[in-house]
């Protein structure tokens, strides 16, 4: 699977081919680092103690957590590493993922200063990239070329560049340093008027996850291909609008059980929800929570909301959320009978197709980006808000759990996860391949994540 057990190649062309993907990554792994360091930033150095999220750790951990998790993968996997300061290995080893409703308890105190883990996180970074660079790619115990470590920190890095954006939405704005403009400061992009409707899928067959032999890197769960044969369906042009969600807030949605699951319908009603936690009440004026301030409720923005506000919207509406085999048919079939690599066709991502790659802090509205349109004329697949689909987080089959990272997805294929496609504003590019996956947990609601609905 992904090449990780493989023989190391014995000739010079092999081994110099290697080393020069191993220097490409090597950049990548010293842009996702510019990409969080620049993300710490924005918080106020007073405010790195804070927990904006209940069920998460406080941010300073995240600051040490990013270090520690390339340290740990690596340390044992190159030679000439020695363990300089074990406690912090392990303090920062995990983050935390609470399905049972326990929260965490800790205190500011319990946790080190600024300036010994910054001093940790500088010490880790030299020493991994004097390792690195001086080509020590034999992969340990468990044979894992340079190659496939240095994707795995780098797209975990860019994965918490994302989930780190949602705990920092959270914070007040005065907590926040504001960075020199970007493209979401122009709110009215895509401004004008369009239709909402639902496109055709025709029956056909669509392939899920990467195959072990392309060569390419994926996840564990990325693993194996395989092709669904997939029943035709009618899916939503657009992502579902803050505008069309309120339409479900004011026929009483909220208020009515009958759309809701028995564990939903209680999540909802023990926590008080009635509105999606980015949405604000001021009598009868909305707001919405973007980074840096609120505005005044965008209604072509894609709404976010969780897995289980999502679906009862679909019941309400008396659609359904899309499978995962059903959204990816929707995302990368055609006509033709081939799978694009992007819903577009082969050309890379580029702003032109989507709110994607740290381009925004916020969402566009969903009618944006025609230039990003699937086969079927479906809009606004890739960034702008991840979309939940109606699929449980489990594995393919002849998944093989990587060696070095064993529960990264096994720990979740618990039925307490759902499946999410796509990518929001604060996805980097290189995890808009058609195979990627995202889950969270359907209770939780501060996830770049909207949904669009099916009629089959």
């Amino acid at each position: 699977m992904m090449r990780t057990t493989e023989a190391w190649p014995e000739t010079r062309s092999e081994r110099n081919l290697l080393d020069m993907a191993s220097q490409t990554a090597r950049g990548r792994l010293a842009a996702a680092r510019d990409e969080s360091d620049r993300l710490f930033s924005i918080v106020k150095p007073e405010f790195l103690y804070t927990r904006p999220i209940p069920e998460r750790h406080r941010i300073v951990f995240y600051m040490g957590h990013l270090e520690a998790f390339d340290w740990n993968l690596f340390r044992e996997r190159l030679p000439g590493i020695t363990p300089f300061h074990p406690e912090f290995d392990q303090l920062f080893a995990f983050g935390i993922d609470p399905v049972g409703g326990g929260l965490p308890t800790d205190q500011p105190e319990d946790w080190p200063s600024l300036e010994h883990i910054r001093n940790y996180n500088a010490r880790i970074r030299e020493t991994l990239d004097t390792a690195i660079d001086a080509g020590a790619s034999r992969g340990g115990r468990d044979e894992v070329s340079l190659e496939v470590l240095l994707n795995v920190a780098i797209e975990h890095r860019l994965m918490h560049a994302e989930t780190l954006a949602y705990m920092f939405h959270q914070l007040d704005p005065e907590m926040k340093k504001h960075p020199i403009r970007q493209d979401s400061d122009d709110m009215s992009a895509g401004a004008g008027e369009y239709h909402t409707e639902m496109m055709g899928v025709p029956a056909g067959a669509i392939t899920l996850g990467l195959s072990s032999q392309s060569g390419k890197f994926g996840w564990d769960n990325e693993f194996e291909a395989h092709t669904v044969a997939v029943p035709g369906f009618e899916i939503d042009r657009y992502p579902v609008t803050n505008g069309q969600f309120f339409e479900f807030i004011l026929a009483g949605g909220y208020e009515n059980p009958r759309y809701w699951s028995a564990a939903d319908w209680k999540w909802k009603s023990d926590n008080r929800v009635s509105h999606p936690a980015f949405w604000r009440r001021s009598g009868d004026d909305w707001t919405l929570r973007t980074m840096f301030g609120q505005i005044s409720l965008p209604l072509d923005w894609p709404v976010y909301v969780s897995h289980a506000e999502a679906s009862a919207y679909a019941r309400w509406a008396g659609k359904s959320l899309p499978t995962e085999v059903e959204w990816q048919r929707s995302a990368y079939g055609s006509r033709e009978g081939l799978e694009r690599p992007y819903p577009w066709g082969s050309e890379p991502p580029t702003p032109k197709h989507g709110n994607f790659d740290f381009h925004r802090w916020d969402p566009a509205p969903v009618h944006a980006f025609p230039a990003g349109d699937s086969a079927w004329g479906v809009s606004n697949l890739l960034g702008n808000g991840w979309e939940w689909t109606s699929s449980a987080f489990e594995s393919f089959r002849g998944f093989q759990p990587f060696p070095f990272y064993p529960g990264y997805s096994a720990n979740f294929f618990d039925g307490q996860h759902y499946v999410m496609k796509g990518g929001s504003a604060r996805t980097a590019a290189c995890m808009l391949r058609s195979s990627f996956r995202n889950w969270f947990q359907p209770h939780y609601p501060y996830v770049y994540a909207g949904f669009r609905c099916v009629n089959r």
